[in-house]
């Protein structure tokens, strides 16, 4: 039989915030495509989350294999 391998949920909460990051990206371009000029704020925070997702499933992933 197969080992259970340790999964944690980092990984699933990273990939999560770095595609709303991602979809807010293309959001914006495509309101910009479209014409408009005055986009909310709370649209321009949402891709910080991009990089977010992706430092930490960097970070979680390094200290994941740094266990072992």
């Amino acid at each position: 039989m197969a080992s259970a391998t340790s999964r944690s949920a980092v990984l699933p909460v990273s990939m999560a915030l770095f595609g709303l990051g991602l979809l807010a990206i293309v959001m914006i371009f495509g309101l910009a495509a479209a014409g408009y000029q005055n986009l909310p704020i709370w649209l321009n925070l949402a891709t910080l989350l991009c990089p977010a997702g992706l430092i930490f499933g960097v970070v979680a992933t390094i200290f994941r294999n740094r266990r072992r």
